[in-house]
């Protein structure tokens, strides 16, 4: 408990990061918030088997609370594509919980991995689309293929512990999905998705042992009430450094960190 009270600095400082990155580029907070506690934890000397799912359960639960303020502003600035909304998310829901579930059986190694590669990938689509757009189709395939689409979104999101807009965004838009109606439409599946993981994460990881205080399963709760405040307070302000700021530059700045932190994933 002490320790945890020790880096509840950093735990703030992590919230504010997030919250700063998902209003200025548009990427979800998992993808920092999942490194950043996975390193914490470790330090704690919490047992890697416990470390990931920790971490991704936690930032699950963050998910929630942020999917809800933002799909509400998309929702008034009517950006929110429902018909797509309707047709991906029962499927959505159950690649949540063939990901959420399937985290039990998975080895922690092996999620770490998987992790740093999503990181890798992510930022080399970050620098890519920084300089030129990427379009393989003039639309979305039919049913079958979007059926598919949202088996995978659900499934890698639950899985990896990050909201719809990290892997939502870049998939729709690579069908020629206008950029400002994706990233509206993929607010209402980080809630979509963050719900039912967060309660798979506490229910597969009930009685895990060598769990730190203050968690259910793996969601810690002392991780969530340090970190949901600062991105809440800290994502508009990242909004309006947009207008502001070289947000190329800062794109691309940020994907080469997300690619170090990536191959570190892998390679330690």
């Amino acid at each position: 408990m002490n320790e945890l009270l020790v880096l509840l600095p950093i735990l703030l400082a992590s919230g504010v990061i997030a919250g700063l990155l998902a209003g200025l580029l548009g990427v979800g907070g998992g993808i920092v918030i999942v490194p950043m506690l996975y390193h914490i934890f470790i330090y704690l000397n919490i047992d890697i088997t416990v470390a990931i799912p920790l971490s991704i359960g936690t930032s699950l639960s963050t998910i929630v609370v942020t999917s809800i303020m933002s799909a509400r502003s998309h929702h008034k600035k009517g950006g929110i594509d429902w018909d797509l909304t309707k047709r991906w998310i029962p499927l959505v829901i159950i690649g949540v919980l063939i990901g959420s579930f399937s985290s039990k059986y998975i080895d922690a190694s092996t999620l770490k991995f998987m992790f740093g590669i999503l990181l890798v990938v992510v930022s080399l689509n970050m620098i890519i689309s920084s300089f030129k757009s990427i379009i393989i189709a003039k639309q979305l395939p039919g049913n079958f293929g979007q059926s598919i689409f949202g088996l995978l979104l659900g499934g890698f999101a639950s899985l990896l512990g990050i909201g719809g807009g990290t892997l939502m965004v870049p998939l729709l838009t690579l069908f020629s999905y206008p950029i400002h109606k994706a990233v509206s439409t993929a607010s209402i599946f980080g809630l979509v998705i963050s719900i039912p993981a967060t309660i798979g994460y506490i229910i597969v990881g009930w009685g895990a042992p060598n769990l730190p205080v203050g968690s259910t399963g793996y969601v810690n709760w002392i991780g969530f009430i340090a970190l949901v405040p600062m991105t809440m307070i800290f994502a508009p302000l990242g909004v309006k450094l947009a207008y502001r700021l070289n947000v190329k530059q800062l794109k691309v700045a940020f994907a080469v960190f997300l690619a170090c932190v990536g191959v570190k994933m892998l390679l330690v």
